[in-house]
């Protein structure tokens, strides 16, 4: 398993716009074959920074995710939102305390 974190930077004017369009899809991505955890969050200094949190059995699997029609779909509607380019890292969980 492995964590991939994404940072999205939004025009503040666009923020609900997002909201409203992550909280159509959630769901279904979290759903996603191979998709065992997913969480947004919102930065505390600047409210129109978001990062997705989410958690894959496999890199095939969010590559899988992807390719697939409701990703394209997503990122196609959520990229025209961004004021800056998102960054994305996949790691593995190191330590992890309940």
């Amino acid at each position: 398993m492995f964590v991939r974190i994404v940072k999205m930077s939004f025009e503040p004017s666009k923020v609900d716009e997002f909201l409203s369009l992550f909280d159509s899809k959630k769901e279904l991505i979290r759903n996603f074959e191979g998709c065992n955890f997913l969480e947004l969050y919102r930065d505390k200094q600047n409210d129109s920074i978001f990062f997705t949190y989410s958690y894959w059995d496999e890199e095939q699997h969010l590559e899988h995710y992807r390719q697939s029609d409701l990703f394209k779909d997503l990122w196609s509607k959520t990229k025209q939102l961004f004021n800056h380019k998102p960054e994305a890292w996949s790691v593995d969980k190191m330590v992890s305390l309940p």
